[in-house]
């Protein structure tokens, strides 16, 4: 068995981070959203497909320079990231094989993961989805396939700790099963109803209780 984490917003509370980073550019330019529609419409995305879907919305394009303000923005209060509780924890309790598959870009990934002391948990198994396979962001399967392909194992055996409904939706589409985090700083009321809409099959608000759950999954699939 393999198993494959997100890791903004599921090993690192970074979501809220870019979340409130992108409110308040969206706002200086007169777009009102409030951090709760926010993350409930787009966590999970990339900021250049937040920035597409939000410029069809309008039916007019935002300013050329968005993405690297909202970037800048971001990056100045980055110092204020932390790793989510309980996730050494629980590593330290998991047996499995496991890699990160995300859509961040790998150098951020690298940064974020060496903050919280994560990088040698996991590399090298470590992938950015627009830099592996057919390059294609999650909700696209791609990054989850590309996984089990490095990794030689069949997708049914994988199980994916997923926080967004795009990552989930991926997931299944790669034909793994799904676990939902809704225990990180940008969680909101619903959000596990999202993700189990979405296809996990269950969620938990704890990372401390991933190897538990997973057993119970494998016990449940065996039976």
């Amino acid at each position: 068995m393999l198993v494959i984490f997100d890791c903004d917003g599921t090993l690192v509370d970074t979501e809220i981070i870019w979340a409130k980073a992108s409110i308040e550019v969206f706002q200086e330019e007169d777009l009102d959203m409030d951090l709760e529609t926010y993350n409930s419409t787009y966590a999970g995305m990339t900021n250049a497909e937040i920035v597409q879907l939000i410029e069809e919305e309008l039916e007019r394009n935002l300013p050329f320079d968005i993405l690297e303000r909202i970037d800048d923005r971001a990056m100045q209060k980055i110092d204020t990231m932390k790793v989510i509780e309980g996730a050494h924890e629980m590593l330290d309790q998991l047996d499995y094989p496991r890699c990160v598959c995300s859509n961040t870009a790998s150098d951020r990934l690298e940064s974020n993961m060496r903050r919280g002391d994560l990088w040698d948990r996991f590399r090298p198994y470590v992938y950015s989805a627009m830099e592996v396979g057919t390059k294609q962001p999650k909700p696209d399967p791609n990054v989850f396939l590309h996984a089990a392909t490095v990794l030689e194992t069949d997708p049914a055996d994988c199980i994916v700790i997923e926080d967004s409904t795009h990552g989930v939706q991926a997931a299944c589409q790669a034909g793994m099963r799904v676990i939902g985090f809704i225990g990180a700083s940008h969680s909101y009321p619903g959000h596990g109803e999202h993700l189990m809409d979405a296809g996990a099959e269950t969620v938990v608000r704890r990372l401390v209780d991933i190897p538990a759950t997973i057993e119970a999954l494998k016990n449940w699939h065996e039976k």
